[in-house]
């Protein structure tokens, strides 16, 4: 890999591993549906001009039912879900689970594009995937805690199908267009919404700053530096900061919010990172042109993980 690959991957590991700290700073003075309208709002607007000015809106305009629903798939429900899980447990815990994405994605690959069985391999992957989870679960979730792992098991299935929508109706279409407009669309779906939660006086400065870091670092810059690591290192490559991302997300959360870090979850950690890999490693005799193609439609979201 090249030197501006190594930057710009190193760059999208940080990048989509901020978010869970800036989203559990953000909820303790906002709503979440409050922060998702703010976070879609000014990412779309940084991107709409973006993307008219190289003519890749229109193109969306005849297949705007599968990018109405790919934008409440992929954004409106799962950005929503996390915040309110954030409410509850801690950002490296969620950045953790909502590593066991490829697990959900393993399950329904089936039936994507390349139509990927489910092979002994990967059946060991999802049963270490899955015992990774009951780690993390078993010993770091309270009892209180459970209405938000089900938030993020509502993300981690929303963050797998995204991906299929994509794949099947929006392909085709250029990246920066579709991730726009699903941002524009989101927004206009929170407006009211947000407005009704809206805080009743202006959130303190680190909050503003969180809001306006996850717009525009997060979602806007990310998506571009994506779609530039894709084009530089391939869409294969590209997704390998799937497994890059929760490590992030669990350092900054034991170094920045003092969260804690216990052998469970390391050992937890350690089990869904490894079950992914095994559940979403490639079938050697699944044609080349078959996995391209896959792997094409699921890095231009920046899947299996999806963007936080």
């Amino acid at each position: 890999m090249s030197k501006r690959g190594w930057i710009l991957f190193a760059a999208m590991g940080v990048i989509w591993g901020i978010p869970y700290l800036l989203i559990k700073v953000a909820v303790e003075e906002v709503s979440p549906a409050f922060l998702v309208l703010a976070r879609t709002s000014l990412a779309a607007l940084l991107l709409m001009p973006i993307a008219l000015a190289r003519g890749q809106v229109r193109p969306l305009f005849p297949r705007w039912k599968p990018l109405a629903l790919f934008a409440v798939i992929e954004i409106c429900v799962p950005w929503l879900m996390l915040g309110l899980a954030e409410q509850q447990i801690s950002s490296s815990l969620t950045g953790l689970l909502i590593a066991a994405v490829p697990l959900v994605g393993a399950l329904l690959a089936r039936y994507g594009p390349a139509g990927d069985a489910l092979d002994g391999r990967r059946v060991v992957g999802l049963l270490v995937g899955l015992a990774g989870v009951a780690a993390l679960v078993g010993f770091e979730v309270q009892v209180d805690d459970i209405r938000a792992v089900l938030a993020l098991a509502v993300v981690a299935v929303a963050y797998a199908v995204g991906p299929l929508i994509l794949s099947r109706h929006l392909a085709d279409l250029p990246g920066t267009g579709v991730m726009a407009v699903s941002l524009l669309l989101s927004a206009v779906i929170y407006l009211p919404f947000g407005v009704a939660q809206a805080p009743d006086q202006w959130p303190s400065g680190k909050v503003i700053a969180a809001i306006v870091a996850l717009a525009v670092v997060c979602t806007a810059i990310a998506f571009l530096v994506f779609f530039a690591l894709i084009a530089e290192v391939g869409p294969a490559r590209a997704t390998v900061i799937t497994y890059v991302n929760p490590a992030v997300a669990l350092t900054l959360g034991v170094v920045v919010l003092d969260e804690s870090f216990t052998i469970a979850t390391a050992v937890g950690f350690g089990l869904i990172l490894l079950g992914s890999v095994l559940a979403t490693s490639r079938d050697r005799k699944v044609p080349a042109a078959r996995v391209a193609a896959a792997d094409v439609a699921c890095a231009e979201l920046g899947t299996p993980v999806g963007e936080p």
